[in-house]
């Protein structure tokens, strides 16, 4: 059974656009950390979103948000946005409050202490990123985090904002 869900979660990271169909992705509404709510086609408005599925009890969601926080800042005049749901329980929500502002990430904070939002999206391991482009289609799916992850991931980001053209052929 361990080897299963070591092959499931190494499988998990080798997932692209080029190995699921595009699929559009659902209208969800958030709660934000704020106490605001969010529509996801609202933000997709602007440019692409990365949508991040992470924890406070969870390590290797915290070494990944060190680079989305980056990457939500150096691509933000592209409209390109970071949007980290919390998948924390409702007793944990002070936690992700005194986590966020002590990094002082600057990146948009969901939440989603009842899993809803994750399981619409399939987010099953965490960390779960999900880039969608400005047409609603989910073009990129990754699970786990491991150090060398955020290469591939800035990889994606420049790809959906055409910033690499030679790579789209």
């Amino acid at each position: 059974m361990k080897n299963i869900i070591i092959s499931f979660l190494c499988m998990g990271t080798l997932l692209t656009a080029d190995s699921l169909s595009v699929t559009a992705a659902p209208n969800l509404s958030l709660k934000l950390l704020d106490g605001n709510e969010i529509k996801l086609y609202d933000l997709l408005e602007n440019g692409p979103v990365l949508v991040d599925f992470w924890a406070t009890w969870c390590a290797p969601c915290k070494k990944e948000m060190v680079f989305l926080d980056r990457f939500h800042q150096k691509y933000s005049e592209y409209g390109f946005n970071v949007l980290a749901i919390s998948t924390d329980s409702p007793k944990s929500i002070s936690k992700v409050k005194s986590y966020i502002r002590t990094k002082k990430f600057t990146f948009i904070v969901g939440l989603d202490p009842n899993q809803q939002v994750a399981q619409k999206m399939n987010a099953i391991l965490l960390p779960t990123s999900i880039l969608i482009n400005q047409n609603r289609e989910i073009v990129w799916f990754h699970q786990g985090y491991i150090p060398g992850d955020e290469v591939e991931i800035e990889k994606q980001i420049r790809l959906v904002l055409s910033l690499d053209p030679e790579l789209n052929e």
